[in-house]
């Protein structure tokens, strides 16, 4: 019991969403009137909850969890699910609605960029303004000064105002602040992102030392699921503001991206209109398969993936010949990311309706973000099936290298060509 630092019971945080119409302009008759309105409505508390233009939103709702002295909690759920406002009650930024908190030690928050900066003081003021704010003395702030300088690399711009800082500057010196000054709990959102690359693994194994050597706690946000994997202890696993999992890394995460998925196919392409063809063959459903051939909803970079083509037919078999089938991958806005070598075939392939191929990554080489997917049947030289818009499917951030690193920057945005293996039952074809 002595061993727990943070305690959440029943939390709930509750806002309301105001669907006013905008007009051009604003005369002070209709201010007036909409605060006369609104007089109105602390006499009659039934008249605010019939009102057709508010709204409630519960951004978290029902959320029980502890939290161990020494824990590396990662906090893990897709845009929306609540996991920045949760992370902003528990640092104190906003009175939840309901529910109760606890927590025994002192708390550093890094939820932004320049957390706890006045941007009219000093990068030297600035340190000396968060550890008082911490609760340090200033001869324990000065103890530190040197070592969170050195860090930040910010020692020629120490004296310049921090509003003439660059993001990046902000971000290392505000990180170097909240690791340095002691803290028993750090609270970190995905602001690591700004960085850079060298600076992100710098602050990662910052973390690190703050967690396993100093037996602090920390509680970390991100969307790069090899991060997590390697830094964290315990995963929690937020959807739509409420706790959907609690566990270790390795089970939650595969929940996470299972997110969604049924015992049904992913993807029905039936319903899709963007395509052209004959139609004698057709792209019926798609399936995305980890490399355990496991049902997902995203993909992880750096992971095997499998896409599974099944097919649909006039007939209950159709054979063809001289045959190409291939897909292609594109980033949201249509840039080509990875362009796949079809699967040729010479000879005759019977493919019954409902059979499947699959086209296997055994690294998938993108970054994090949504994509979109292309699909080609041709046989014969005649275009059987083509698909160009209405596929999407989502990468989570993951380890490229096998080492614990994400996928290069570099490769996003930019034209490269994957190896693909594709199977069909007993049938083996390459590039």
């Amino acid at each position: 019991m002595s061993d727990t630092v943070i305690r959440v019971e029943n939390l709930g945080k509750k806002y309301i969403i105001g669907h006013q119409q905008q007009e051009r302009y604003t005369a002070l008759r209709d201010v007036l009137a909409y605060k006369a309105k609104g007089m109105t409505q602390l006499f009659k508390p039934k008249s605010k909850i019939q009102n057709p233009k508010s709204e409630e939103f519960w951004a978290l709702k029902d959320v029980s969890f502890e939290v161990k002295r020494g824990d590396r909690i990662g906090i893990i759920g897709r845009n929306g699910a609540g996991k920045s406002t949760l992370l902003k009650v528990l640092s104190r930024i906003t009175e939840p609605t309901e529910g109760r908190i606890s927590i025994k030690g002192r708390v550093a928050s890094l939820l932004e960029v320049g957390t706890g900066f006045h941007p009219e003081l000093t990068g030297r003021e600035n340190i000396y303004l968060n550890g008082a704010i911490l609760g340090m003395s200033k001869v324990e702030i000065r103890h530190k000064f040197d070592e969170i300088v050195a860090f930040a690399e910010v020692e020629k711009f120490l004296d310049t105002p921090v509003k003439r800082y660059s993001s990046g500057m902000y971000v290392r010196l505000a990180f170097a602040v909240a690791a340095h000054l002691e803290p028993e709990i750090l609270v970190v959102d995905e602001v690591l992102a700004v960085g850079d690359a060298a600076f992100q693994k710098k602050c990662l194994g910052k973390i690190e030392d703050v967690a396993e050597k100093e037996g602090r706690t920390v509680l970390f946000v991100s969307h790069n699921m090899a991060t997590i994997q390697s830094l964290c202890n315990q995963i929690i696993f937020l959807n739509r503001g409420q706790v959907q999992a609690i566990g270790n890394p390795d089970s939650t995460i595969q929940l996470y991206l299972d997110e969604g998925v049924t015992s049904e196919d992913w993807s029905d392409l039936h319903k899709i209109t963007q395509r052209r063809g004959e139609g004698a063959l057709k792209f019926s459903r798609l399936a995305l398969l980890n490399d355990q051939e496991k049902l997902v909803n995203a993909a992880l970079s750096g992971e095997k993936l499998t896409f599974r083509l099944y097919f649909s037919s006039f007939s209950e078999k159709y054979t063809y010949k001289n045959c190409r089938i291939g897909i292609a991958i594109s980033s949201i806005s249509g840039a080509k990311i990875v362009l796949s070598t079809e699967m040729i075939c010479q000879d005759e392939v019977d493919i019954r309706d409902g059979e499947s191929l699959d086209f296997c990554i055994e690294k998938l080489p993108l970054t994090e973000g949504g994509y979109s997917l292309m699909l080609f049947a041709e046989s014969n030289g005649i275009i059987q099936d083509w698909i160009t818009e209405g596929i999407q499917f989502s990468v989570e951030g993951g380890d490229f290298y096998g080492t614990g690193k994400p996928c290069p920057p570099g490769h996003q945005g930019k034209s490269i060509l994957v190896d693909f293996s594709v199977r069909k039952s007993c049938y083996e074809y390459s590039k």
